[in-house]
């Protein structure tokens, strides 16, 4: 004969230990970060911008570079300045340049001069796609292209995972997929007084 009263529970039961199993795992430590020395490492490059669907002003491309240089873990007194361009301050050019001078962390070695100074790094997971960072568009798909080419391999990096497809002339089919860690500056945990 059917009873459900027992049937209730026992699902009652069921759903409590699965309850008590979830909140022992979620009461887990999170896995600590991996940390390791580094040593900061300066670059300097002169961006040429080579695109055919968004034309940038010089300063503009700028502004552009400095935010996917922050977003992917350079220093944050990264500097990007518009280059010599034919065309005036906010005017749009087919040539747009910028200088960059930045620091990116890498892993302390051997190699390192002894007079460096260390700093604790860490990994951390970066996204560039449409709103992320913010100011990131479709129309900036090129840019990022080349970006992820010749400024991120500057950055010590690892799980590079780059689906970022960028069609010519259009923004319809364009898309950014760039995935990554970054090997950055840890966090500086300020000291709690009592």
């Amino acid at each position: 004969m059917y009873q459900p009263r027992k049937l209730v529970v026992t699902m009652m039961c069921a759903a409590a230990a699965l309850l008590s199993a979830g909140a022992a795992l979620s009461d887990q430590p999170a896995a600590p970060a991996e940390h390791a020395a580094g040593v900061w490492q300066k670059h300097e490059y002169a961006f040429q911008f080579m695109g055919f669907t968004t034309t940038y002003s010089c300063d503009g491309l700028a502004d552009k570079l400095k935010t996917l240089l922050i977003a992917a873990g350079a220093r944050a007194d990264a500097k990007a300045s518009a280059g010599a361009c034919a065309a005036g301050f906010g005017r749009p050019d087919k040539f747009a340049r910028a200088d960059l001078t930045f620091y990116t962390l890498a892993p302390d070695s051997a190699a390192a001069p002894a007079d460096a100074k260390r700093v604790d790094g860490t990994w951390r997971p970066v996204s560039f796609m449409q709103r992320s960072p913010r100011a990131l568009q479709i129309g900036d798909c090129e840019v990022v292209e080349q970006f992820a080419h010749s400024v991120l391999p500057m950055f010590t990096t690892r799980n590079l995972d780059n689906h970022t497809v960028c069609v010519p002339k259009q923004e319809s089919g364009s898309d950014i997929r760039l995935k990554f860690d970054s090997f950055v500056a840890a966090p500086v945990v300020a000291a709690r007084t009592p």
